[in-house]
């Protein structure tokens, strides 16, 4: 007799909201639970992926056309789902993953104007249209999340350091997408003690763990 599905989480919001922070904190509390966790991240998660996400943080001289990096966003998604999302969902253990295709929705979708038809056509055809269990959109104020991008001290990659306006219109368009599946989503104040925040996500999840 096969296992039960595992249960796919996925944390979702702009640049700084914590998204890796707080999932690590999510599966060590999975793990003390006796659960089997992977842990994941978009663009990759598998070989093939990280290939992709390379060449989409840092693109050639002149960039990415919008519709060739919502395609190679895409194919990449479509091989972390086939090669390591699926399989361990399959074995009936919990895949965290740190953005999944509601990430191409904001940014290529929407703040990229390849619109959101666009995206989830894409995401049909190479990813089946799977869907996380649940998605954890941790949103915040701009200006608070600009200085912790700023404390890291890294060089912004080719994303990240797009316009302001850029990253104005993919939160708005995570609002959007939050709104329009209100039991899809759960918006979470990303601005606060990091321990605070986790304590709302697994209240966020109880649910998927009865």
């Amino acid at each position: 007799m096969s296992p039960p599905r595992g249960r796919f989480i996925a944390f979702e919001g702009g640049e700084g909201a914590g998204k890796s922070t707080q999932a690590r904190l999510l599966a060590e509390a999975l793990r003390a639970r006796g659960l089997t966790v992977v842990v994941t991240r978009e663009p990759g998660g598998t070989p093939g992926a990280e290939a992709i996400r390379n060449l989409l943080l840092a693109p050639p001289r002149e960039g990415w056309p919008a519709q060739a990096e919502a395609l190679l966003f895409a194919a990449a998604r479509a091989d972390h789902v086939a090669h390591l999302i699926r399989p361990a969902l399959m074995r009936g253990e919990w895949v965290i993953c740190d953005r999944f295709v509601d990430s191409s929705r904001a940014y290529q979708g929407g703040a990229g104007g390849i619109g959101d038809a666009a995206i989830t056509a894409l995401h049909a055809f190479g990813s089946d249209g799977l869907r996380p269990d649940r998605v954890i959109l941790l949103e915040g104020d701009e200006g608070a999340l600009a200085g912790r991008i700023a404390s890291r001290g890294e060089a912004s990659d080719a994303i990240e350091g797009r316009s302001a306006e850029y990253h104005r219109a993919v939160a708005a368009a995570f609002g959007a997408l939050a709104e329009a599946d209100p039991h899809g989503f759960v918006r979470i104040d990303a601005i606060g003690a990091p321990q605070d925040i986790h304590a709302h996500i697994l209240a966020a999840v109880g649910d998927l763990l009865e």
